[in-house]
């Protein structure tokens, strides 16, 4: 089946091939992957695309972590996923940050009290995921850096203060987030898509929900934009919902954990391996070592398959709790 690609693709793409940076080439891949139509013409193009952006933005990860570099911060990515915070001044990014991680985080309550990023790792039952504290997206110094760690997110986590009105906080965070070209999935479009735009999942958290209007504005930030994206309810300073909060993101990260073990032995829980969903044997495989994926023989699973240690191919596609044992034979 053809590609059929639009105008605006080859736009993108030409935007790409004169990219001096890997965060400008990460830029205008994202742009061509959401130009690009969705059939089964462009399922390879569109896995060669990810791919790109990957290695892209694996380059970027290589300065320094939290370096200032170039007018930008680079946070190097830990964990099974980066999750961004931005949000206005005193919204609770900080505490949040502070209640989920070990991260050495200033917490006061006058505005602009993060001045850099700093990040943290938030445990969710047998893994980590990175939360990283921002400054208020209306901080005016660091606007030249914020677009880029926004970018190469994973999730944001939007943050809103539910003793104010949710709506007025979300339209300004969704007006600053135009003016640096980031756009979140689930908010509209517009009929041309602009090159350079960004899309990122977000998830929403009303912070103070313990507070006498935080149900009140919840219901109401809930009822405007829960059909476009996730929305929970948390407090940060009392740590109510942040369970419910750890586990959508989790989900948000479109990833899975699986399990390896030896012949004979039994599968060590406490240490998954973290794969992309839809991810196959030979993926796992790889994972472990690149030898090890050419070593690689066939494969059983415990979990998915249709009874329990199943001989299965390569290619055989894994899911959720899924229990891998590799069968590896000597390079020839």
């Amino acid at each position: 089946m053809p590609a059929n690609l639009p105008p605006q693709y080859h736009e993108a793409e030409k935007i790409y091939r004169s990219a001096k940076t890997p965060e400008e080439k990460v830029e205008a891949l994202e742009a061509m992957l959401a130009i690009m139509p969705k059939h089964k013409g462009t399922d390879h193009l569109r896995a060669e695309l990810r791919r790109r952006i990957a290695k892209h933005q694996e380059e970027s990860q290589r300065r320094p972590s939290g370096g200032k570099k170039g007018g930008s911060y680079n946070i190097r990515r830990e964990g099974a996923g980066q999750i961004v915070l931005v949000g206005l001044p005193n919204s609770g990014k900080s505490r949040l940050v502070s209640a989920l991680t070990e991260a050495a985080i200033e917490v006061a309550d006058y505005p602009f009290t993060t001045k850099a990023p700093v990040p943290g790792m938030m445990e969710f039952e047998n893994i980590k995921i990175q939360l990283v504290d921002m400054p208020p997206l209306t901080d005016r110094e660091a606007k030249p850096w914020l677009s880029h760690l926004l970018r190469n997110a994973d999730v944001l986590l939007v943050m809103i203060d539910l003793s104010e009105d949710p709506l007025v906080q979300m339209d300004a965070i969704l007006a600053e987030l135009e003016g640096m070209k980031v756009k979140l999935l689930g908010m509209e479009l517009k009929d041309e898509f602009l090159i350079g735009v960004a899309l990122k999942k977000a998830l929403i958290v009303g912070n103070k929900n313990d507070l006498d209007n935080g149900g009140e504005n919840y219901a109401l930030l809930k009822s405007s934009y829960g059909d476009k994206m996730p929305v929970v309810s948390v407090s940060a300073q009392k740590g109510i919902g942040l369970e419910e909060m750890k586990r959508t993101v989790y989900n948000m990260l479109d990833i899975i954990r699986v399990y390896t073990k030896s012949p004979g032995a039994k599968a060590d829980f406490s240490e998954p391996v973290i794969l992309k969903t839809g991810s196959t044997v030979e993926d796992a495989a790889g994972s472990v070592h690149k030898d090890f994926l050419r070593r690689l023989k066939y494969a059983q699973v415990w979990g998915s398959g249709k009874f329990d240690g199943q001989r299965v191919s390569r290619g055989y596609v894994l899911e959720e709790g899924d229990v891998i044992e590799f069968h590896v034979g000597k390079i020839e």
